[in-house]
């Protein structure tokens, strides 16, 4: 049976694939956005783990907006007006594809950043749509390129993240924000802002989120697998109501609703005590790393690379003079490193500029020295 048109244009994912070699355990990944398993809070969850046996309800066929326990908690921590809603969704990449599938049509216009989510350009692409990329500057969007686009493509949303990018590492700045907020709301343009990474900010001052300043044209979506774990597959996506009641459909015809009791779990770990300080620690164990990793790469690698620092997050970007990524990619993990290169972040990988997203989360710091040496002797080389 043929497959799909649109999926036969679809590759798979690089990241996956460079996941699976990364396994040995002669290789130190740096590829992967994993959390450190010694971040998920096993203990805090347990009181709720225990007592859902006796929640009969939560076995049961739900709401397919979500638990109304745990609705009502993300409306009240997200301050969410009354003409906003919320969706619980199975991971906030469920929620990208639900915004997708309720909204763009094959040619329908979507403007990204470049680089950009690898995950976005894979949902995207199953709808078939028109994406047009604008460069990234140090503090967002490159705000004449958006406006051309956006003047020039009449897209129907512009999708990025904007708090510690993936790839990146890039934070927009409080200027950037509101300028991205007033060009949606004068071009009619929906902001869907993308915000798995918020939480992990480990240095400097939280900015408004750019759907504050655009609340009436934007959607967000929020991960909870950085802050619990990704094995919960939770997300929740918020906007305007008029605006989500499609999704809701859509949901329903995709898998009725999310996991009703990893929802209770979640509720029960959000509403901890200790939920506040097990974030404290695990924004403590990132800095860490982060400073470990940059450190490292500032002083092994040669003065041709350069590296981005970052406030938050899971990632640095290393960019690099002119070479083949893939190859150097590959010549990497031979010597036991993997990391993922710049061209699969772009929907068109003729536009890359050479550079390497590497992940600090999931390796300790003796690994991310080693790591860093074993990059640098291969750089040197070529």
């Amino acid at each position: 049976m043929e497959i799909a048109h649109s999926l036969q244009q679809i590759q798979s994912s690089y990241i996956r694939e460079i996941l699976a070699a990364a396994t040995d355990k002669n290789v130190i990944s740096l590829a992967g956005g994993l959390p450190d398993e010694k971040t998920f809070p096993i203990d805090l969850m347990r009181p709720t783990l225990e007592a859902i046996p006796d929640m009969v309800e939560v076995f049961q066929y739900g709401a397919t907006a979500g638990y109304g326990p745990l609705l009502e908690h993300l409306t009240h921590t997200f301050k969410l007006p009354d003409s906003h809603m919320v969706i619980a969704t199975t991971g906030s990449q469920q929620g990208l594809d639900l915004i997708a599938r309720a909204y763009i049509n094959p040619g329908d216009t979507v403007i990204m950043e470049a680089p950009s989510y690898l995950g976005a350009m894979q949902v995207f692409g199953l709808v078939q749509a028109n994406m047009v990329t604008v460069p990234q500057t140090e503090s967002g969007p490159d705000l004449q390129a958006l406006e051309s686009a956006f003047k020039a493509e009449a897209p129907k949303m512009f999708y990025a993240v904007p708090d510690f990018h993936n790839p990146t590492g890039v934070c927009w700045s409080l200027d950037t924000r509101k300028a991205v907020a007033k060009l949606c709301e004068q071009y009619n343009v929906a902001f869907i802002e993308d915000a798995p990474y918020r939480e992990l900010r480990f240095s400097g001052e939280a900015l408004p989120m750019v759907s504050d300043f655009c609340p009436q044209h934007s959607i967000v979506l929020r991960s909870f697998s950085k802050i619990a774990s990704p094995g919960l597959r939770i997300g929740a996506v918020t906007g305007k109501v008029s605006y989500l009641e499609p999704l809701v459909k859509v949901k329903q015809g995709a898998d009725l609703h999310s996991s009703v009791p990893m929802q209770a779990l979640l509720h029960g770990l959000l509403k901890h005590d200790n939920f506040e300080l097990h974030m404290s620690k695990i924004q403590a164990l990132y800095h860490e790393r982060y400073q470990v990793l940059n450190s490292e790469l500032k002083k092994q690698l040669p003065e041709s690379c350069k590296v981005k620092d970052v406030d938050g997050g899971m990632f640095v970007w290393v960019t690099l003079p002119e070479c083949d990524t893939f190859a150097l990619a590959k010549q990497l993990l031979a010597n036991g490193v993997a990391v993922v290169p710049s061209p699969v972040f772009y929907p068109d990988e003729s536009q890359a500029t050479p550079a390497l997203r590497l992940n600090f989360t999931n390796a300790e710091p003796n690994e991310l020295v080693e790591a860093v040496s074993r990059l640098s002797t291969v750089l040197k080389a070529l």
